[in-house]
Formats: C-alpha cells, structure tokens, sequence
C-alpha cells in the first residue's frame, strides 16, 4: 500500500476534562479503509490532538503505508508536529517526541490543517462526541 491520509480529531469537555479521540483513514482515492474512536480519560483538547495522531499513525502501519497525510483541524499541533511552530509546554514536547518516533515507521509523513467545516474531521468530531456521550451516561 502507498500512502494513506488520516483525518485526527481530539477533544476534551472541560480542559482539563473526559477526553476522547477519533480517526479516519483512508487511501489514496479517498476510499475510507479505516475508522477509530476511544475514550482516553482525563486531558487537555492539545493532548487529545497529539493522542489521536499517536493512533492514527499506529493504524497507518498496521495498513502497510508508506506515506501518511495527517490532515487535522487544530493549527497549532499541525503546525508543531510540521516544524512550523516550537513545541513550549513540557507535556506536548513528550508527545511531540512520540509522535516523531511513530514517523519513521513511514518514509513520510506530512500535516495538513483544515477548518472544522471539512466534512471527514466533522465526522471524526461526532464520533469522538459519541464516545464522550457514551462515557458520560456509563457514570452518571
């Protein structure tokens, strides 16, 4: 398989608060192969972000990618993890790191931002408003 784009949504009720990810990958033409959401616990929407790359890419491999898009609606880990922007806060330069890490599983990886009204990271969004709803009435 060639390369495989990843739309990534992370985010957070409260901020801190119940946290979850969400992903879609799909191939070249666009063909969605791929879907996954999952409650990560308590974190900051930055967290969520840079966790739901951590798995988007770890699922990428299991595809056989050799090149990945990231595309993902929050500019400022886009432009972290592209280099564009320094990475300030102690715990998304550990998550940057990993991320780094995760990447030389490809030949390459590149980000992309888009704004929320992109209809694959709408779709991420609701999927990781699901999985929060769903943990929300399991503990209420």
């Amino acid at each position: 398989m060639s390369g495989l784009k990843v739309y990534t949504d992370g985010g957070a009720r409260g901020n801190p608060g119940p946290a979850a990810i969400a992903l879609l990958i799909t191939d070249d033409k666009g063909k969605l192969l791929d879907s996954h959401s999952e409650y990560i616990g308590i974190a900051t929407n930055n967290v969520a972000e840079y966790r739901a790359v951590l798995k988007a890419l770890a699922i990428a491999r299991k595809h056989g990618a050799d090149s990945v898009t990231c595309v993902l609606d929050s500019k400022l880990v886009a432009s972290q993890l592209s280099g564009a922007y320094r990475v300030k806060k102690s715990h998304l330069k550990e998550l940057h790191a990993l991320v780094k890490r995760a990447e030389s599983a490809f030949g390459s990886v590149s980000y992309e931002h888009v704004r929320r009204h992109d209809s694959r990271i709408q779709l991420a969004d609701r999927m990781l408003n699901r999985m929060l709803d769903k943990v929300g009435r399991a503990s209420g």
